[in-house]
């Protein structure tokens, strides 16, 4: 492996008009930043959903990706949203911040009204896109579902992740840019694997874990 260098850049804390960094056109002119410096790697942190706390490392799914990454242009693109859809609907004031809070239920407002046209117009590969992950998807979507009551916005959020997630990494890959990442090594409390998997973890007859590991926060 020939020595080269790269940068640490979180997709969360790439430039974007929806409230956080996402797979939009900043990102791609991230990957093109880096082939002009000759920089041969991105790293990134986890790409799953983030539980309480914001946190990649305390996810809802070990698998899942964060469907605030989702580029909202695309979706306007593909007719199932408006600008209207968007306009109004309060993302954070600072864009060199993430108002979190601000953008877990904007961004999902504005989500639930792409899964109304996505219900009536499905992509002809989404039913693919299920069967193919459907080991991992279909628990994680009745999960979140059970926890929220609403069940198809998590099955289109995933569909538009992978699609537009695996789009940036071949564009970077065909640019000579690989990516290199993080995933939350300790699966969280409150997550589709315990719930689903219980008997893969060391927990009590109560379902609570007998020990739990982690990690200090970095200084």
């Amino acid at each position: 492996m020939e020595r080269a260098s790269g940068v640490l850049m979180p997709v969360s804390s790439l430039p974007g008009p929806y409230g956080i960094g996402g797979f939009g056109w900043n990102a791609y002119d991230f990957v093109d930043f880096l082939a002009s410096c000759k920089q041969h790697y991105w790293q990134i942190l986890p790409l799953t959903t983030t539980s309480y706390g914001d946190s990649p490392y305390q996810s809802f799914s070990a698998r899942a990706g964060n469907p605030n990454f989702i580029d909202f242009a695309e979706l306007i693109e593909a007719g199932y949203l408006e600008q209207r859809d968007i306009d109004g609907v309060y993302l954070g004031s600072d864009p060199s911040n993430v108002d979190y809070g601000a953008i877990f239920g904007g961004r999902r407002q504005i989500l639930d009204r792409a899964a109304e046209r996505f219900a009536a117009d499905k992509p002809a590969d989404f039913d693919d896109f299920i069967q193919a992950n459907e080991d991992w998807l279909i628990p994680y979507c009745e999960f979140m579902t059970v926890k929220e009551e609403c069940g198809l916005n998590h099955q289109m959020t995933q569909y538009f992740f992978d699609r537009q997630w695996s789009r940036l990494k071949a564009y970077a890959n065909e640019r000579d840019i690989l990516i290199i990442g993080d995933l939350p090594i300790y699966v969280s409390r409150d997550s589709v694997e315990m719930w689903a998997t219980p008997e893969l973890f060391k927990i009590d007859a109560a379902g609570n874990p007998v020990s739990v590991a982690g990690t200090p926060p970095d200084q």
